[in-house]
């Protein structure tokens, strides 16, 4: 296993593309810059990185044709900072064994581990299957510029680990993601004289249908279906009936239906026309007989279903997602993760991977 000196040296070259990235902005679509940082990163530990839109990957030095990848993946780019900050979001700063600023819980901390453990292997000959490193763009908002856009240009993918934050639990499951833009439709009047189709009363039986239906199957990992409604909007002025009232529903699948199974149900029992904005992100799960999730419970770590959507939903290969910090953390205000996390994030990751790769 890796020696005391050579985990310091990863986990002091980390931090400092950590606190790098923080420096700058790297909102969703505007990621150019972080993608600069990495891409320099891998050049200057001399490892030769490709580069499509703001999404940067690369291969061990002995990639070989004939061989299956595992996919390495966490992404580079965050939300914006909301109000609650109470410092400078994009300085990163250390106090009490925290590193502060955006992004570094979400994903960076996993991110900069992964880098790590994928340098820790480049040289590395005679390994089971080549490794594919890969920092994505445009995760926070499922973008068609994500990884996506680059599943066509890596070779021979076989597993992939998804960088995230689980407080290094394995992530054997998650849950898919559909939001509804929904319309009721009814017809304007005076509200003096009762005239017209209230569209807010028809919205609202609808409303009702979301908040009390139950989905008869359940996952072992993910649990039932969730479905919330999470915006309303109607009316043009206090004494119009509203003619229209659009609301929209967030629905995280389990893994025992389809996008398509869903929305079928959902349109045989509400009246007002429903539109799904995507059907990318789905339900993921992996068994836990695969190589992957073994090389995990060997070094001891625990599984569970997570209800939070990452590359996991739109990668479409057997995959697990484990990485350092919490996700309790991620998008809050005065984000951080502990130094400690990022160390034991590279240990992980070289535990685990050396049991994928060399066992």
């Amino acid at each position: 296993m890796i020696s005391k000196k050579g985990l310091d040296i990863l986990y002091n070259d980390s931090l400092q593309l950590l606190k790098s990235l923080i420096s700058v902005e790297s909102f969703s679509k505007t990621e150019a810059i972080s993608a600069d940082i990495i891409n320099i990163f891998l050049n200057e530990h001399g490892v030769k990185a490709h580069r499509k839109f703001n999404n940067v990957w690369a291969y061990n030095k002995f990639f070989d044709d004939n061989k299956p990848t595992l996919l390495l993946d966490s992404h580079h780019d965050t939300v914006k900072p909301n109000r609650g900050w109470t410092m400078n979001p994009m300085a990163p700063q250390i106090k009490n064994g925290k590193l502060y600023g955006l992004g570094s819980n979400d994903a960076g901390g996993a991110l900069v581990s992964m880098i790590a453990a994928f340098l820790y292997f480049y040289n590395v000959d005679h390994l089971k299957y080549n490794v594919a490193i890969s920092a994505s763009a445009e995760e926070e908002i499922s973008g068609s510029n994500g990884v996506l856009s680059i599943l066509k240009h890596l070779k021979n993918l076989k597993y992939a680990l998804i960088g995230e934050p689980t407080g290094l639990n394995m992530a054997i499951a998650e849950k898919g993601l559909m939001v509804l833009d929904c319309t009721a439709s009814g017809k304007s009047g005076h509200a003096a004289t009762g005239t017209g189709d209230n569209a807010i009363y028809k919205a609202v039986k609808d409303i009702s249908w979301f908040r009390n239906f139950r989905f008869p199957k359940k996952s072992k990992y993910l649990g039932e279906v969730k479905m919330n409604v999470t915006m309303i909007n109607a009316g043009v002025q206090h004494n119009v009936i509203p003619a229209e009232c659009h609301f929209t529903v967030d629905i995280r699948l389990n893994d025992r239906y389809s996008h398509k199974e869903i929305l079928s149900i959902v349109k045989k029992n509400v009246s007002s026309q429903v539109k799904p904005r995507s059907m990318r992100l789905r339900a993921s799960s992996v068994q836990m007989s695969n190589e992957i999730v073994k090389a995990g419970l060997a070094i001891g770590l625990k599984t569970y279903g997570s209800n939070t959507c990452s590359n996991m939903g739109l990668i479409n290969i057997p995959s697990v997602k484990i990485g350092p910090g919490d996700s309790k953390r991620s998008h809050i205000a005065n984000e951080f993760i502990y130094l400690k996390e990022i160390k034991q994030g590279i240990k992980t990751y070289i535990a685990l991977l050396n049991n994928i790769l060399l066992n």
